[in-house]
């Protein structure tokens, strides 16, 4: 009867498999048991799992219905009487006899408890699942409408798929790959703009263009610039740890993938996200030119950027393209080329295609000094000033120089010491 019921389901594939699966019972038991273990470890998850991984089934299906649901709400016309019909086969499937499947572990499938120690995006996740596992389980009594009702409601706040569960992720598609594959990230950063010492009115400016971006208001490209270890990467991942309930998702891209852009904003432009193309330590040799493909990436090309995409880029370097002497000279005898600084130009015109740039200096002495006593406060470090600001000042001509990067490893030094 369950098989029977579930192939009838529409939208919803997965849900197909999984009822063939345990109407077949080929004394699989135990490997079921296993793998649905290891799915409550990956996540964190406790109490019935099995109604937990129906959750994710249908968290994570990407179709006419949930697509719909994510972008603009419910939607109505035939399309809801196809997902109401679904939603009797996910009742079916939270009340299906799973000793049958599970054998001896269908009670410990129902009432799980796991101690989690994981990663904590994955706990976030985890915790996205149990809600809409809830939800369902208490919508069921009523019938699939009420069903349905609950698991649109859960679209419509946190969308779909894998964008629905994790906030950074990881282009993985090779170089000129006409095919968008994606890694989700899931040991990302805890900390927040504020938690981040100096630069004040660099994270400013920053926030600001990422919450216009957010309300739907006009924003730009961004290029953050300045010596290593000032935070410019930080600042990024801070922006994704604190804005990721409100629809923001930050890809990684790296230099060698540029060709997969324009593909990969294909694919996410009618996602209800706003997502920031991510690309860390961007520069180029004189002799690599995927910088000519970039611009007409960034602006240029004949179609317009999405309005829900954003290109964030850090760099060590001003321009982006390492310059010569040479290349400001049009008299060169040892080129044949007419007009040196036309292509000058062309280089420079690269970071113009940013609307937005903001310079990261290294800090001097006595800000590099306030970076270090803000982070030792903070971590409960019992040192005089004076024995604090000779040892940070020892450890930067030890190390790289002063930069917020040497003042967080000076201060792990001695948090070490402490322990």
């Amino acid at each position: 009867m369950l098989k029977e019921l579930c192939a009838d389901c529409v939208l919803y594939d997965p849900l197909r498999g999984i009822a063939a699966k345990i109407a077949e019972n080929e004394d699989n038991a135990r490997p079921a048991a296993g793998e649905l273990l290891d799915f409550a470890a990956e996540y964190g998850l406790s109490g019935n799992i099995w109604h937990a991984y129906i959750a994710y089934l249908v968290a994570t299906d990407e179709n006419a219905f949930s697509l719909a649901c994510e972008r603009r709400g419910m939607p109505t016309g035939s399309i809801c009487e196809i997902a109401v019909s679904d939603m009797d086969a996910v009742i079916a499937l939270f009340d299906a006899d799973i000793s049958r499947f599970f054998g001896k572990f269908a009670e410990t499938v129902k009432d799980y408890s796991c101690v989690y120690s994981g990663r904590r995006s994955r706990a976030e996740a985890g915790a996205k699942i149990s809600e809409l596992a809830a939800a369902m389980d208490a919508a069921r009594s009523a019938g699939a409408r009420a069903v349905l009702d609950a698991v649109a409601d859960w679209y419509r706040r946190h969308g779909v798929g894998e964008y629905a569960l994790y906030r950074a992720f990881r282009l993985t598609s090779r170089s000129g790959s006409t095919e968008i594959e994606m890694q989700h990230i899931t040991d990302t950063e805890t900390k927040k703009l504020s938690d981040l010492v100096g630069y004040e009115s660099q994270k400013q400016q920053l926030l600001d263009n990422t919450l216009a971006f957010l309300e739907g208001r006009s924003a730009n490209n961004v290029l953050l610039y300045g010596d290593g270890g000032t935070g410019k990467s930080s600042s990024i991942k801070a922006l994704m740890c604190e804005y990721a309930d409100r629809g923001l998702r930050v890809i990684e891209v790296f230099k060698h993938q540029f060709t997969s852009i324009s593909a990969l904003i294909a694919a996410i432009k009618d996602r209800n996200y706003r997502f920031i193309i991510y690309l860390d330590d961007l520069s180029f040799e004189e002799f690599e030119i995927e910088y000519k493909y970039f611009k007409a990436i960034i602006e240029g090309g004949i179609e317009c950027r999405p309005s829900n995409v954003l290109i964030y880029a850090t760099s060590n370097r001003r321009h982006l393209i390492k310059e010569t002497f040479s290349d400001r000279n049009d008299m060169r005898t040892d080129s044949d080329e007419v007009h040196r600084s036309d292509t000058l130009a062309e280089k420079l015109s690269l970071v113009a295609r940013f609307g937005l740039t903001i310079f990261y200096p290294s800090p001097g002495q006595e800000e590099y000094l306030n970076i270090v006593r803000e982070l030792a406060a903070r971590d409960g470090i019992a040192m005089s000033d004076d024995e604090l600001c000779r040892r940070a000042l020892q450890w930067q001509m030890r190390g790289s120089g002063k930069s917020g990067r040497t003042a967080r490893q000076f201060v792990d030094s001695l948090a070490g010491e402490e322990n």
